[in-house]
């Protein structure tokens, strides 16, 4: 029979540093009350922690309390959250849209949100649900042994176009445009065909009056989303009710927002 740390060790071979009480059933060949009993007394001994009911984590040996048991936050995120994937700022922050930091992690996830604010394991979330629609346009990332679904950078700039609040404001939203742009990432081709899968009236309101600003009135990009305006006005970010009309783009501005570059 083996001891107790080599069955953890065929445990995290066989299921990853992040597992349920059934899929370490799984790897055990161990009962499911069984296994749960065994992983609660390797959590008190601080081989292992609790990230919810159910869910546990290897404590890494230079951690030096379980509170760092999660090297890399992410790994929880399809244990917790699937189907998901990282989008928003946290997705912004990866493909270096951004300098800005933000503590929460920005998940959009097909399961129905209770609270859009969760904190799992000392670690904030800001969840957004979302049909499963709009659950594409996504790249793996590998994080030690486990799938991450996270935004590409089309599909991240416009997730935050339909929903501002998913990229800090829409201020935050026009510096990550910007980057883009600039970056290898940027292809207006893949930018539209995303806008128009999503067949979302705001997103080409706000992306038509960006492109126009920031790329250039004559753009393909900026002509393509005239041309898929919807009627109604709409807010350039719904958190900012006052502003000007432009009318062109049938799209409420504040007059302090800043367009232009630095």
């Amino acid at each position: 029979m083996m001891r107790p740390k080599e069955q953890l060790g065929a445990l995290v071979r066989e299921a990853g540093d992040v597992f349920t009480v059934c899929s370490a059933a799984s790897a055990l060949g161990i009962s499911s009350i069984e296994t749960a009993k065994t992983l609660a007394r390797w959590t008190k001994q601080g081989w292992l922690t609790r990230v919810r009911r159910g869910l546990y984590a290897v404590v890494p040996i230079e951690a030096a309390d379980t509170k760092q048991a999660l090297e890399d936050a992410w790994i929880i995120i399809p244990e917790l959250f699937s189907p998901c994937y990282v989008g928003g700022w946290s997705a912004a922050e990866h493909w270096d849209l951004t300098e800005q930091l933000f503590r929460d992690i920005c998940v959009l996830t097909e399961k129905q949100v209770m609270h859009k604010k969760q904190e799992i394991h000392n670690i904030p979330f800001m969840l957004t649900h979302i049909p499963q629609a709009m659950n594409f346009g996504t790249k793996t990332v590998w994080k030690k042994d486990k799938k991450i679904q996270v935004s590409d950078p089309h599909k991240t700039i416009l997730d935050m176009l339909h929903t501002p609040q998913l990229g800090g404001g829409i201020q935050h939203i026009i510096d990550c445009f910007r980057e883009y742009v600039k970056s290898s990432h940027y292809n207006p081709e893949q930018l539209m065909a995303y806008a128009i899968k999503m067949n979302n009236g705001a997103v080409f309101k706000r992306l038509g009056f960006l492109s126009s600003k920031i790329i250039g009135e004559n753009e393909a990009i900026t002509k393509q989303c005239h041309e898929h305006l919807t009627k109604g006005n709409a807010c350039i970010d719904p958190s900012l009710k006052e502003g000007k009309l432009v009318a062109y783009w049938r799209l409420i501005v504040p007059a302090n927002l800043q367009l232009q570059g630095s």
